[in-house]
């Protein structure tokens, strides 16, 4: 079982927040010292609709992004550039979370 991190936000503030911007910078960053990706941005994350995660969903206007990272030093900087987030923790594979990745959002 893994832990992941998450930086979670309102679609709409994100977009209006430099994100792409911020994950470009860190994508080179990472290249650059020969290191694996360890975050993914995920629209409409799958992982909210656990029940456990209900308070969660709550605190956040829908839909929602997540940044999710198994590096919760990321995850603590991407808190302090970003205002307005929600940021939290959760474990997988589990019986209600088996895609900790997974999204609900309709591919296009």
């Amino acid at each position: 079982m893994q832990t992941y991190y998450y930086v979670l936000a309102s679609q709409r503030f994100l977009s209006e927040e430099p994100l792409e911007e911020v994950l470009r910078e860190r994508t080179r960053h990472y290249q650059e010292q020969e290191k694996d990706i360890d975050f993914w941005l995920v629209p409409q994350p799958a992982f909210l609709e656990a029940p456990e995660m209900a308070a969660i969903k709550a605190q956040c206007p829908q839909p929602a992004t997540a940044i999710i990272s198994t590096n919760p030093q990321f995850i603590t900087w991407l808190k302090l550039r970003l205002e307005f987030v929600v940021t939290g923790e959760f474990q997988a594979p589990t019986d209600r979370i088996a895609q900790p990745l997974a999204s609900l959002a309709p591919i296009s």
